[in-house]
């Protein structure tokens, strides 16, 4: 006769334990999902904005700006206030040289009037040097005002220290105050990658 067993019978995992169990896992999956998805369309962002900024074909940023803080000026705009490339800090700059002598500077102006109303609300910046000889150059050029942040240089000397007299020219600044793209002679900065390509550079 067989002897026997005082073992119970194993009991069933309880149904709130495996419920748990099934919903830690799931949550486990759809963090994963989560920061793959998250990261993969900020890697798509992040080449849409630079294959923005190529889109204007830049050229070679020169040798004497590259890793170094961009050349500070201190300028007045209009107002006779004093404005500096150092206070924009935190935010994306474009710097644009130019006259109103300049047949391409001239041409280019209704692009930037509109990247200008474009960037109204945002923390990004246009700084228009100009190198003409006195406001009423100016004024009389832009007749109705306008929303270009200009600002003026009589002495004519800002733009050597980024390397340049030729006109027009345009460097996006990045928010920590360095050199990104560098753009000789005109571009239609009305068209929409021109603010994604100053928002990659926050």
């Amino acid at each position: 006769m067989a002897a026997k067993t005082n073992a119970a019978p194993q009991a069933p995992r309880p149904k709130r334990q495996t419920y748990l169990l099934a919903a830690a896992v799931t949550a486990v999956a759809i963090a994963f999902v989560a920061v793959r998805f998250f990261s993969a369309a900020s890697d798509t962002l992040s080449r849409t904005r630079e294959n923005a900024c190529r889109a204007f074909q830049p050229d070679a940023v020169p040798a004497a700006l590259q890793n170094i803080e961009a050349p500070n000026f201190e300028l007045p705009d209009a107002a006779g206030h004093m404005v500096s490339l150092r206070e924009q800090r935190g935010h994306p700059v474009l710097v644009n040289f130019w006259a109103t002598w300049c047949p391409p500077c001239v041409q280019e102006v209704p692009g930037l009037e509109t990247l200008a109303n474009n960037l109204e609300g945002t923390n990004m910046r246009i700084l228009a040097v100009s190198v003409d000889e006195d406001w009423d150059a100016i004024r009389r050029f832009f007749v109705k005002g306008t929303k270009i942040g200009v600002l003026l240089d009589k002495s004519h000397t800002i733009p050597k220290t980024f390397g340049t007299t030729q006109y027009p020219e345009t460097y996006f600044v990045d928010a920590a105050g360095h050199v990104r793209y560098y753009f000789a002679n005109q571009r239609d900065w009305s068209k929409p990658e021109a603010i994604a390509c100053l928002e990659s550079l926050r």
